[in-house]
């Protein structure tokens, strides 16, 4: 189904955008890099009143306030992959943005809009689960621009979609400055090394110490509706010294947390294997720091 759209707003400020969206019936664009596949493919994007953000630029940018990192929704993939900020207090997400699909999408790309997709393969969602960053959410209310804040292990209730209202408009993604030791990876894999979406992909942090981690955090990407928090995992990782038979207790109770599915890109059992696979390699890393 392709969508007619009628009507077409350049919003230049989070006021402007908000008051059309409070209108309903309308669908928001940033870099617009998957607008016209959602839209074509599957009819998401239903609004036929257009809302492009790209001109508001106090939502594009990376700083540092108080110990806490703040990110613009429109910062785009480029931005984080070569911003001092970012580097400085959490290179894992520089990282993962070199693994963003190409030079070109990844100049238009956003992260506020790689978050909205709601994809379980997002790249950009598991770095930052890891980090446990929260969402701002604005929307117009009585008059003004009013906000309110969710955590990403929180926000996504299943593919391509959200706790965030036909109103709401992701403005920025926050989270806590890591603790000194801190470590994080982040790992993905496709048919192809460039431009593909992940077959699975897992992001691991926490505080180094003893061979292993403690303050544990595990996240997965394209095994489950959503992109997950691997609970039991962490807890499976905290404080254990990562020997050969430690990291085989961890990859079974990794096993247990996973459902994916079958599709075009993979079958459920290539899936669990990567994720066993790719959890290894990311642990073993950890006990050589």
């Amino acid at each position: 189904m392709m969508i007619d759209y009628k009507d077409y707003v350049a919003a230049t400020s989070v006021a402007e955008a908000t008051q059309v969206l409070a209108e309903g019936n309308a669908t928001v664009v940033a870099g617009g890099t998957d607008l016209m596949v959602q839209t074509g493919a599957n009819g998401r994007g239903v609004g036929t009143m257009l809302v492009n953000v790209r001109r508001i630029d106090d939502l594009r940018g990376v700083r540092l306030d108080g110990g806490r990192v703040n990110i613009g929704a429109l910062t785009t993939v480029t931005d984080i992959l070569g911003d001092g900020v970012v580097a400085d207090a959490a290179p894992m997400l520089a990282k993962t943005a070199d693994r963003f699909a190409s030079n070109q999408i990844r100049n238009m790309a956003t992260v506020g809009g790689n978050i909205c997709n709601a994809s379980p393969a997002g790249d950009m969602i598991i770095p930052l689960m890891v980090l446990e960053a929260q969402v701002e959410l604005s929307s117009w209310q009585d008059g003004a621009v009013q906000t309110r804040n969710v955590s990403l292990n929180e926000f996504f209730t299943g593919p391509g979609r959200t706790v965030m209202t036909e109103a709401e408009l992701l403005t920025a993604i926050s989270f806590d400055r890591p603790a000194e030791g801190f470590v994080g990876h982040f790992g993905k894999t496709g048919p192809r090394p460039a431009l593909e979406i992940s077959m699975v992909s897992v992001g691991v942090g926490g505080i180094a110490a003893g061979g292993g981690l403690t303050a544990a955090r595990v996240v997965y990407g394209a095994v489950a509706p959503t992109p997950i928090r691997a609970t039991k995992t962490e807890a499976a990782l905290e404080g254990v010294a990562l020997d050969e038979a430690a990291i085989q207790s961890v990859l079974d109770v990794a096993d247990s947390e996973v459902n994916p599915i079958s599709d075009v890109r993979a079958s459920d059992w290539y899936r669990r294997h990567l994720v066993r696979v790719m959890t290894q390699e990311v642990l073993e890393n950890v006990a050589n720091v």
